[in-house]
């Protein structure tokens, strides 16, 4: 299909200083968990978004000197000569497709806990990193400055060696130059301290210096977060933040704006759930008027239309992109293609952000199962080689996250005959409850962002729905359950079991490993979360919900239901509820909601006995202390078993699998092992893609980039890889 006239300015051309942007897409720098340390993973993860349209694709946050290290956490690094060979991979890489390459140069400050280098980051001023624990810097004289501005000098002439086009002095997310212009981090009274002028000196100096430096050669930016989110008392949109811009507009070739600090990004990497598309619009916006260069911006942008009328506002020159290019690094190309059905939407789950916040470990994507994996498994988000054994019928049955997935790429990979059965009316299994969640009572936060709910989850659904309709080779049938029998004298030599899981009604928990007492699984007053989300069960007035998960379920129930009157009481045994929620950032908000909506939380505290109209709850680390609640209804977000038991009865015949003609059984998603979302989708995925392998039910080795004794390359590998991924057809 050819391109809608609407979308023409999404891809003109646009000057960058001494370089051109080849359209209007620019995936900003964000954290991949590759660093320069997997030159390999890191270059094919880029390349993939050069290959899929974006006109520029930038390195996560790159330290500029051992004084900036952030482990456990993994950036780039640009220290020395064996780095910049490293990364020219990347840079080599996104040249051969036509885009641009970029560089976020990075001096953490006090934010920067040195794990592994064990040096001493400096600092405007001595004051504590409110982000890292105990994390002190050292007070910066001015010998200390030009120091530090050399670093900055010698990291870019370095990355101008590594092939980089664009060069940032990174400032925004409250790292070394935000922390001079900032009077929250800023207590100096010398030259560098007090005024506006003295706080944005350092900023504006190294600016001239990099610029001196590389400017004929490369492109200079600066992130810069317009607005601290903090209010008064440090950088605000309408005071520094505007002021700044016209300050040293001179100095740069464009504009990278955002906002937030780093102690509560997700302000800036806004999680659906709380923020809308384009939510960074109000404190954006009004840096139009006061600079005359080219602006690039972020806020979850996935809607060709916004992005359209975003241009047009005059907003932002260029559509930025960190998440939307992770879910869908072909969006630009499906736009310009007429294919705007065929995007993968990001659903703002912010879990490829939680894998690197963990640390050290590659980022993943719930609606893209191959972001991470395209040097390592060589797996290409579009292509899919037809399966060896194409000509074997396939049964599928589930079809929630995981099964949707495998069938979805057995279809791609030309299987003939693909069947995915589900028992239910609507395909889609746990997250067509999942996305009822979590919606609140709707009203504005505490702080930014409003209560509303999982239901961009729900594009997890729709992707799949659309590209299972397009498949000839796939049927689809619903609100049917298959027994044993039924799926042997199905007619497929191949069946995958995918029946996902469900809640325990017992309290069986994660603390005691075992069941709680007068958990009666029969009881009316006793219901599970999807019976909340459903509303298929009545839920009291005054509600106790044990929270044992750890992520978004306790905590999400706890919204909806106390945002709709109820007398809501959180306990869970952690030291946190929903402790992982910090990782995908969406723990400071939530805290808030529920602290504003009236919900009670006890943590380290573990329910003992339930019974009708009361719970006795124990202290974790005293259990002789106890507390007795009355309540109408007890929620269980505690343990989530396996639907395996088809999978175990057919496993348990092999002879009659054989006589009817079934050659593989396999078992995928929560049905093999409860699990987020993402890893169940990945399975699923995998699976599939492994489908003709030897033993698909063991995964294939992948490439480890590591270090070996002697002279070790992955030249060979690396032409045979491209080779396959060239002659892969797109379906």
């Amino acid at each position: 299909m050819a391109r809608d006239p609407k979308y023409d300015i999404l891809f003109e051309p646009i000057k960058l200083g001494p370089k051109t942007l080849k359209n209007r897409f620019y995936q900003v720098p964000h954290c991949n968990g590759f660093g320069s340390e997997k030159p390999g993973t890191q270059a094919y993860n880029r390349q993939m978004k050069a290959e899929g349209g974006w006109g520029a694709m930038c390195t996560e946050y790159c330290s500029i000197s051992p004084e900036s290290d952030d482990t456990h956490r993994v950036s780039a690094r640009i220290w020395d000569d064996e780095d910049v060979r490293n990364l020219s991979v990347m840079c080599d890489m996104l040249h051969a497709q036509g885009a641009l390459a970029g560089v976020e140069l990075w001096y953490g400050g006090p934010h920067a806990p040195c794990n592994e280098t064990r040096h001493t980051p400096r600092a405007p001023s001595q004051v504590a990193s409110e982000f890292e624990l105990n994390s002190y810097p050292r007070y910066m004289d001015e010998d200390d400055i030009k120091i530090v501005q050399q670093y900055y000098v010698d990291a870019a002439l370095r990355s101008r060696d590594a092939g980089f086009d664009i060069i940032y002095v990174y400032g925004a997310h409250a790292y070394l130059p935000f922390q001079f212009l900032s009077p929250y981090y800023n207590k100096r009274t010398d030259k560098y301290g007090g005024s506006f002028e003295n706080r944005a000196r350092f900023w504006k100096e190294t600016l001239e210096k990099v610029r001196e430096a590389v400017g004929d050669d490369c492109a200079i930016t600066a992130r810069f977060s317009i607005d601290n989110i903090k209010g008064k008392g440090d950088v605000q949109v309408r005071e520094d933040g505007v002021r700044f811009l016209e300050h040293v507009d001179h100095l740069v070739d464009f504009w990278d704006l955002t906002v937030s600090g780093i102690v509560e990004w997700g302000q800036d990497a806004g999680p659906s759930r709380f923020f809308e598309e384009n939510h960074q619009k109000p404190y954006v916006m009004p840096a139009r008027e006061h600079t005359k260069k080219p602006i690039v911006g972020v806020g979850r942008i996935t809607n060709a239309d916004t992005m359209v009328e975003i241009i047009k506002s005059g907003q932002f020159d260029i559509i930025g992109a960190a998440r939307p290019s992770i879910a869908d690094p072909f969006l630009p190309k499906k736009i310009e293609e007429g294919r705007l059905d065929d995007i993968r939407e990001c659903i703002g789950c912010n879990v490829c952000i939680s894998r690197w916040e963990y640390g050290s470990a590659p980022l993943i994507c719930t609606q893209n199962a191959t972001a991470g994996e395209e040097y390592r498994r060589g797996w290409h988000p579009e292509k899919y080689h037809r399966a060896k054994n194409a000509d074997k019928g396939v049964l599928v049955v589930g079809a929630g996250p995981a099964g949707m997935e495998c069938a979805m790429v057995l279809g791609k990979r030309e299987m003939s005959a693909v069947h995915l059965v589900e028992a239910d009316a609507d395909i889609g299994g746990s997250v067509n409850w999942i996305s009822l969640l979590g919606h609140g009572d709707g009203k504005e936060n505490i702080f930014r962002g409003t209560a509303r709910g999982l239901g961009n989850w729900k594009h997890v659904v729709t992707y799949r729905t659309i590209q299972l309709n397009k498949l000839k080779n796939v049927e689809v049938h619903t609100s049917s359950r298959l027994s044993a029998q039924e799926v042997r004298e199905y007619g497929a030599e191949i069946v995958v079991i995918a029946t996902g899981c469900h809640w325990t009604r017992d309290g069986l928990n994660s603390l005691t490993h075992d069941k709680i007492e007068g958990a009666d699984p029969t009881a009316s007053w006793l219901v599970t979360p999807d019976e909340v989300a459903l509303g298929t069960k009545e839920v009291g007035h005054r509600v106790l919900i044990l929270e044992n998960e750890g992520y978004f379920m306790g905590v999400s129930i706890a919204q909806k239901l106390a945002g709709a009157g109820h007398d809501v009481t959180l306990v869970g045994p952690a030291a946190d509820i929903g402790a992982y929620m910090h990782y995908t950032l969406e723990a400071p908000m939530m805290a808030r909601d529920l602290s504003r909506l009236g919900v009670k939380i006890h943590t380290h505290t573990m329910v003992d006995r339930v019974g009708p109209g009361h719970v006795r709850v124990s202290d974790v680390w005293d259990p002789s202390k106890t507390k007795d609640f009355d309540v109408d209804t007890v929620v269980m977000c505690t343990a989530r078993i396996s639907n395996d038991e088809l999978y175990r009865e057919l496993k348990s015949d092999q002879a009659a699998l054989q006589s009817a003609g079934v050659e593989e059984l396999y078992v995928i998603g929560d049905a093999a092992a409860p699990r987020m979302i993402a890893d169940s989708i990945f399975d699923g995925h995998r699976l599939a893609r492994e489908i003709d392998s030897e033993n698909p039910a063991t995964p294939l080795p992948f490439i480890r980039e590591r270090r070996l004794w002697g002279n070790v390359t992955n030249q060979d590998y690396e032409k045979q890889l491209q080779a396959e991924r060239d002659s892969a057809p797109v379906p």
